[in-house]
C-alpha cells in the first residue's frame, strides 16, 4: 500500500516540477531513490537505532517540523510512513512551499501542515526537527535548537567531520551529543556512499 502511495507522490513531483523547479531536471528520474528513498532513511535509522523513538513515532502524538523542507522532504515521504504523526514543513521559499502543500493534499496527507516562512520566525515547539541538505551542522542546530524538546536528525553528505567539530565548539557540548549513522551499511548504492543520518 505504502509503495502505490510512493510511486503516485513521484508522478505528482514530476508534474510539479515541470513548472516549478524542485528537484534537479537531471535528477528528476531518481526521485524515487533520490529523494524519497533518502527521505525515507530517517525512519530506517530510528528502527536501527532507536527502536524507543520509532516506537514513539509509531505510535503517535509526537510533533516534527521539518525545517528548510524544500518540495518537501524528507516531510512528506515521513508523513507516509508515520501516519500518526504530526508534521509541520517549513520554507522560506514559498513557490516551494506551494509544491509542498498541493503534494500533500492531493495524498490526503492530513497529518501534515506546510509553513512560508523562516525557521527563527517560528513560535512553537516541535518533539523532533528533521531536515535534509538544509545548512552546515553548527547552523542548523542554531536556527532549531530552541524548537525541539528531544533532538535534531538531519540527512547529510560529504566530509561531516568539520561540521561535527563546528557544531561540538558552538554548542559546547561533547562528541557524546551526536550520533553518526552510515546510509551505506544499509544499502549496497553508489549514490548513497558518503551519506549519513546525523542526531542531536
Amino acid at each position: 500500500m505504502k509503495n502505490e502511495v510512493y510511486a503516485r507522490m513521484a508522478g505528482l513531483y514530476r508534474e510539479w516540477n515541470e513548472k516549478i523547479n524542485v528537484v534537479s531536471r537531471k535528477d528528476i528520474d531518481n526521485l524515487q531513490s533520490h529523494h524519497i528513498r533518502h527521505s525515507l532513511f530517517i525512519a530506517d535509522y530510528l528502527r536501527t537505532c532507536r527502536p524507543e523513538v520509532y516506537a514513539a513515532w509509531q505510535a503517535g502524538g509526537v510533533r516534527v517540523l521539518d525545517l528548510g523542507t524544500g518540495g518537501g522532504f524528507p516531510g512528506i515521504p515521513l508523513a507516509v510512513e508515520f501516519p500518526d504523526v504530526r508534521f509541520t514543513l517549513v520554507d522560506s521559499v514559498g513557490k516551494k512551499i506551494k509544491v509542498a502543500s498541493a503534494v500533500a493534499a492531493d495524498l490526503g496527507l492530513e497529518n501534515v501542515e506546510c509553513i512560508n516562512a523562516r525557521a527563527e520566525s517560528l513560535d512553537m515547539k516541535f518533539d523532533w526537527v528533521v531536515s535534509r541538505a538544509v545548512a552546515p551542522l553548527d547552523v542548523l542546530w542554531g536556527w532549531s535548537s530552541k524548537l525541539y524538546r528531544q533532538g535534531l536528525i538531519c540527512l547529510k553528505g560529504g566530509d561531516i567531520h568539520p561540521e561535527i567539530a563546528d557544531y561540538l565548539k558552538k554548542s559546547r557540548k561533547d562528541a557524546s551529543s551526536v550520533r553518526v549513522w552510515e546510509i551505506s551499511s544499509q544499502i549496497n548504492d553508489e549514490y548513497f556512499a558518503g551519506k549519513f543520518v546525523i542526531e542531536i
